[in-house]
């Protein structure tokens, strides 16, 4: 009787274990069964990929893991929102929590789920049944501390403020509104508001490689059965395209988000026309508003270096597979090569050395300003913060007239 029962015990085991293989075997990308993931990319092209991979455009949405999540979690770790109210940033075992504590004693505790930026800053946020909520107080690196995230309150905190699935249109590869039923291979369409319901088994996390180059599945089938092809099979290529279609690929996520929309930026592919996503409206049109945060395109099209160039783009002066560099005499080059007769008043020769004005145009041309969108406020301080950031709009400016 006894060996029946171990046998039976590891029997369960089994098809438990079979079961969750079937699982994993039958899951369906939510963008189709065309795309390969971005792990197929790397025998043919590890170096960009691991190049990527430290990107913030691959890091845009993360899990929360250990590794992931930014700050200090044991010391500096808390935010006074009054004298009878915190918020402490805490590791319990291997997860991280946002805990709110009233009177010394705990109120309420949520997880860290999904972590959004690493580059400059990062928020975080939770799961709650099939909806994503933004935890009250985010890390920012300029600080090198924590403060509230954009927009919330720093009186009171406010767990309520949901994250709507446009939101991972530009931080993520995808995420489903539906219900993917492993056991048919269909994926089930559901009831509840598409804008907002989210199944969390289908998050692609980051910009990955098939978000910016199209489905890989063929391509990556054709060049491992014939490896020494030359010119890229089944695969988009960034060459062939117009400026405008370069153009529009940077631009669904760095063009505003203020624009009427007529489609999930989700469905858009690369070649596409972003006409065929959004619609312009008055004050989207408006150039007096394009903030520093999120708009570079606006603010890039407003300058004379854009507007009499055929084919300046997007990358001319990135790579999407790096992060922005932080040399900028990297960018006076480029400058340089347009501007070699650029002739500087007689004020800024003056008070400006020669080396300086060659290997520093960004700074005077490209200056840093603050974004009216992201504004945060430092613990038990009432004082509102605007963050920082490097404007696309390439012009001279009053205070630095060249």
């Amino acid at each position: 009787m006894k060996k029946f029962r171990v046998l039976f015990a590891f029997l369960v085991i089994a098809v438990v274990l079979s079961s969750c293989k079937n699982e994993s075997d039958n899951y369906i990308d939510p963008r189709g069964t065309d795309y390969a993931g971005s792990e197929s990319c790397i025998e043919c092209h590890k170096v960009q990929y691991e190049t990527a991979f430290h990107s913030s455009h691959f890091k845009a949405t993360a899990p929360a893991t250990l590794e992931n999540v930014l700050g200090n979690f044991k010391q500096n770790n808390t935010f006074i929102y009054d004298k009878n109210t915190k918020l402490v940033m805490e590791q319990r075992d291997d997860s991280l929590y946002q805990v709110l504590y009233k009177n010394g004693k705990e109120v309420e505790a949520h997880p860290y789920d999904i972590v959004f930026g690493t580059k400059h800053a990062q928020t975080s946020v939770y799961w709650k049944n099939h909806y994503t909520y933004e935890l009250p107080v985010s890390y920012y690196k300029s600080l090198n501390s924590w403060a509230t995230s954009p927009g919330f309150p720093a009186n009171e905190p406010n767990f309520t403020r949901e994250i709507a699935k446009e939101c991972y249109a530009c931080h993520s590869s995808n995420i489903a509104s539906q219900f993917v039923n492993t056991s048919s291979d269909k994926i089930t369409s559901m009831t509840m508001d598409a804008e907002t319901f989210t199944d969390k088994r289908t998050l692609v996390y980051g910009i990955d490689c098939e978000r910016c180059h199209g489905p890989a599945k063929e391509h990556v089938k054709t060049h491992l059965k014939f490896p020494d092809l030359k010119i890229a099979q089944n695969i988009v290529s960034f060459k062939k395209f117009t400026r405008q279609q370069k153009i529009d690929a940077c631009a669904l996520c760095h063009s505003g988000n203020d624009k009427m929309k007529l489609k999930s930026r989700f469905q858009f592919k690369p070649g596409d026309n972003l006409n065929d996503y959004f619609r312009a409206t008055p004050s989207s049109s408006d150039s007096t508003h394009y903030d520093v945060h999120g708009n570079q395109l606006g603010l890039l099209s407003q300058s004379k270096c854009f507007k009499k160039s055929e084919t300046m783009d997007c990358m001319t002066c990135h790579n999407p597979h790096e992060n922005a560099s932080e040399k900028l005499v990297s960018y006076s080059k480029i400058c340089m090569s347009c501007h070699q007769e650029t002739k500087h008043s007689e004020m800024t020769l003056k008070t400006t050395a020669g080396k300086a004005l060659a290997n520093n145009c960004v700074e005077c041309h490209m200056p840093k300003q603050m974004s009216n969108a992201i504004a945060f406020q430092v613990s038990n301080t009432k004082k509102k913060s605007n963050y920082i950031l490097r404007t696309h709009k390439i012009a001279v400016y009053p205070n630095n007239k060249k």
